[in-house]
């Protein structure tokens, strides 16, 4: 709730208004999980409170360790389909990769995720719980809506979580530190746009529309050449950064007539390109991944033609917590608790 709500719900059991104030300081600067140690607030008050109300917060039902120090977390979903959060040390950096549907609508041939189907959206307190609830949630640097669900599908509370991500009445973070993924649904992303300054990264895979349309069904509807066209009219050379996820995949759009057909595509856009080692899934065998020489080759070309690419390191494959691969099953088995 944001403190406009929290003090109605003051209001409404008979506290005084500024107990909204010092509700959502215990929730979101001290990351209370109950009432009783809200100790500025009367016996009487808490009591009264905790009768009526719950704080929200819920453990990980599960965990799952890998061996390169990524850390996968089970949380409770909705409608029997359970989600998952992806913790990714890397030196100074501690980014939490969550999630913001139980499964997802979008249907992508290469993502574990999407052939779940979809079960329901999660709530901004479904969301903003996953990055109060994992281990060392007060050293994390960075957050990723780019686990399980498409962003743009669950607006709403996408953005009523990003609110209490970076008011300064919530966890007061700078919006650079957040990055919302997308495969680009038009007037959804126009609005995060507009009401936003998080980063923002968008699903491409290809250059070409038809061959995308095979991979992501989506392009027949939020084609990509008008999703570029839309963020043309956006400045991203300061403080907000665009990226585009590239998943590269063996014979299918890994050559440098796709390199540059990508640069051609994306020339003019201040972006950098991500390439990411596809992750073999479940029902998407005739999908393999390239050769680390064949990303090489493709990134230099792209970087030759003025785009901006790297190579993301895979993180956490042997958990299934890498790219792609999110699922939301209760089998966390490896090296898990």
């Amino acid at each position: 709730m944001t403190p406009a709500q929290l003090r109605e719900v003051a209001v409404g059991e008979g506290l005084k208004p500024f107990v909204g104030k010092q509700l959502a300081k215990w929730l979101y600067e001290k990351r209370a999980t109950e009432f009783s140690v809200m100790t500025d607030i009367s016996v009487a008050g808490r009591e009264r409170l905790a009768k009526k109300y719950v704080i929200g917060r819920e453990l990980p039902l599960k965990e799952a360790l890998s061996a390169d120090g990524t850390a996968k977390y089970l949380f409770r979903g909705v409608n029997g389909r359970d989600v998952e959060a992806v913790y990714i040390p890397d030196r100074e950096r501690a980014t939490l990769c969550v999630s913001s549907q139980a499964g997802c609508k979008m249907n992508c041939s290469f993502c574990m995720t999407g052939k779940q189907g979809f079960h329901g959206n999660l709530t901004a307190a479904q969301i903003i719980n996953q990055v109060l609830s994992v281990p060392g949630s007060e050293n994390l640097t960075n957050i990723v809506f780019m686990g399980m669900g498409e962003p743009m599908d669950n607006l709403n509370e996408v953005m009523r979580a990003i609110e209490i991500l970076t008011e300064p009445w919530g966890l007061a973070w700078s919006p650079k530190r957040i990055t919302v993924s997308s495969i680009g649904k038009l007037k959804e992303l126009k609005e995060l746009l507009d009401r936003t300054k998080v980063h923002v990264a968008i699903s491409i895979h290809s250059p070409y529309p038809q061959e995308r349309h095979g991979l992501m069904p989506v392009e027949g509807a939020y084609p990509i050449t008008e999703v570029i066209a839309l963020l043309r009219e956006y400045d991203f050379s300061h403080q907000r950064r665009l990226s585009f996820e590239y998943i590269m995949w063996r014979g299918v759009n890994d050559d440098l007539r796709h390199a540059d057909a990508l640069a051609r595509l994306l020339r003019g856009l201040d972006c950098r390109v991500n390439l990411i080692r596809f992750h073999a899934i479940d029902g998407a065998e005739h999908l393999q991944p390239c050769s680390q020489e064949t990303m090489v080759r493709f990134r230099d070309r792209l970087n030759d033609a003025g785009i901006t690419a790297t190579i993301r390191a895979s993180r956490g494959e042997d958990i299934d917590a890498a790219c792609g691969m999110l699922a939301g099953k209760q089998n966390l088995n490896k090296e898990s608790k």
